[in-house]
């Protein structure tokens, strides 16, 4: 459902233009206060699960995240449009980090993997549907009917969530950190905000204009901020601690630049339409190779976690990827270079979207911490896919024609291949399994 929601609005974006009569330059913004509120909601919802258990909190965003799918629904202007939208992403905050710690709570060491990379390979397949479901659905119906279909998928999932998962409380003493959650909350907005008004265009004035500059400047404030009220809470959202286990720090750095790596899969099938003067229908559909990669290989290196542990995992999928935007960088006019390219890049997404990450956050956590480290997994990766997206608009405007594209690909490669000396530092299969916990 999550995967699905997002790639199912692209297509609409047109039809929602029309109807609601939304300026070109505020469309962006049904993406953005989407990421915005689902940064905002990941740490709240992620402590609260440890304190009243997974299923009552995974029930309770799933629901917000119908009723957000409801009010888009029925919107009929844009700022109902991005209430909804808001509301759906403060919902969908709670669905991924408590699903990833119920895996935890279920599963031992040795087979959580194997899940991961299922739940990994959903994304791909729900990545390869959205869009014929979207094109099949706009042909018969009005834009609204993509979001009503997720009210009968979230009553479904309440049902079985109450009838299946276990709901385990986890004892956790001292007071609730409301100071952590909000100063958090206020960071991400600032930066979120901040990032998102960024211009391709006069990028250093941008940087100095009055709706970037003193959003970034608070962010600064605030993270330092954070860091005093976390160091001093009873029950911090956010333990200190972890950012001294060198194992978790290296994982936040690789989730980060997995981000910026998601960030750039959008700006692919642009690069298809201007290298092999293709429609963008076309180009859109020269991507299934790598969907299709990543759709199978979730599962399948999920397996292979559990056989010989995350690091060379993380260590293969960083170099196929940096061999994948390495050939894009170089391409010409060969489809079949841009093939290889993208299965490279599917097949690297499939181990660092997938279960890598979360395995090493759920194998250095106690079952205490693990609804709050997903969490802020997710951040991370968000936090890139935020800066990355920012980052690569600026780099593609300031270059002509498709010299932008190979630029970005470039510089993605040389990142990759920077992360992956990183990578070496992780531990081995052997020092993963036998890991004690941080309390």
């Amino acid at each position: 459902m999550g995967a699905l929601d997002i790639s199912i609005v692209g297509p609409a974006i047109p039809s929602i233009e029309s109807a609601l009569k939304v300026e070109s330059r505020s469309l962006g913004w049904i993406f953005s206060i989407y990421v915005l509120f689902n940064l905002v909601g990941i740490s709240l919802f992620a402590r609260l699960s440890d304190i009243f258990g997974r299923r009552n909190i995974y029930t309770l965003s799933l629901l917000i995240f119908g009723l957000g799918s409801l009010v888009v629904s029925l919107s009929g202007d844009f700022t109902m449009l991005l209430a909804g939208r808001a509301i759906q992403g403060f919902g969908a905050s709670g669905i991924f980090p408590v699903a990833s710690a119920v895996i935890g709570d279920i599963y031992p060491p040795k087979k959580r993997g194997r899940v991961l990379g299922i739940v990994g390979a959903v994304f791909g397949i729900a990545f390869i549907i959205g869009p014929i479901i979207a094109g099949i659905l706009l042909s018969y119906f009005k834009w609204n009917a993509l979001f009503l279909i997720n009210l009968p998928v979230v009553l479904v999932l309440v049902i079985a969530s109450n009838r299946y998962l276990p709901s385990v409380k986890v004892k956790s003493s001292g007071l609730f950190d409301w100071k952590g959650i909000l100063s958090l909350g206020f960071l991400l907005a600032a930066f979120t905000y901040g990032i998102n008004n960024l211009e391709a265009s006069g990028f250093m004035d941008s940087l100095l204009s009055m709706s970037v500059l003193p959003f970034l400047v608070i962010s600064i404030v605030l993270v330092v901020m954070s860091f005093i009220i976390e160091k001093n809470a009873s029950n911090p959202i956010i333990k200190l601690v972890y950012l001294r286990n060198r194992q978790f720090v290296i994982a936040g750095t690789i989730a980060v630049a997995t981000g910026v790596l998601q960030a750039s899969f959008v700006f692919i099938p642009s690069f298809a339409v201007g290298i092999f003067e293709v429609s963008s229908s076309s180009a859109s559909f020269m991507l299934v190779p790598l969907v299709l990669a990543t759709a199978v290989g979730s599962p399948v290196f999920g397996r292979l976690i559990d056989a010989y542990g995350s690091k060379l995992l993380i260590i293969t999928a960083l170099l196929l990827s940096a061999a994948g935007f390495y050939l894009l960088h170089g391409i010409n006019d060969n489809k079949a270079l841009f093939y290889v390219a993208g299965i490279l890049i599917g097949l690297g997404l499939s181990v660092l979207s997938g279960s890598s990450l979360r395995y090493i956050m759920l194998n250095e956590t106690s079952m205490v911490d693990r609804a709050v480290t997903q969490g802020m997994l997710t951040i991370f990766i968000s936090l890139g896919q935020l800066t990355g997206a920012s980052l690569i608009g600026v780099i593609i405007a300031q270059a002509e024609g498709m010299t932008g594209f190979r630029n970005v690909f470039l510089y993605q490669s040389i990142m990759l291949g920077f992360i992956f000396i990183i990578a070496f530092f992780l531990k081995s299969h052997a020092k993963e399994i036998n890991t004690k916990h941080v309390e």
